[in-house]
């Protein structure tokens, strides 16, 4: 993945919320069964184990699992 980490601490909580809320239903996810997934997602997120990405070229965030090499 091109792109750049953005500490999700950065983002305004209704801006952490969207990325988050999209990541979660992009597998058909109803919202009303996503709040459960939000905070896993938030979790993974204050552990170290998931970051925020930018990607300039398509101007979108995207959540990925942190690498640890």
């Amino acid at each position: 993945m091109t792109g750049i980490p953005i500490p999700f601490e950065d983002l305004s909580d209704d801006a952490l919320r969207g990325v988050i809320e999209e990541f979660v239903t992009r597998d058909g996810t109803e919202l009303t069964d996503a709040d459960t997934k939000i905070a896993q997602v938030m979790a993974l997120l204050e552990r170290g184990t998931m970051e925020v990405w930018f990607d300039d070229t398509s101007r979108t965030c995207n959540l990925r699992v942190r690498d640890e090499s």
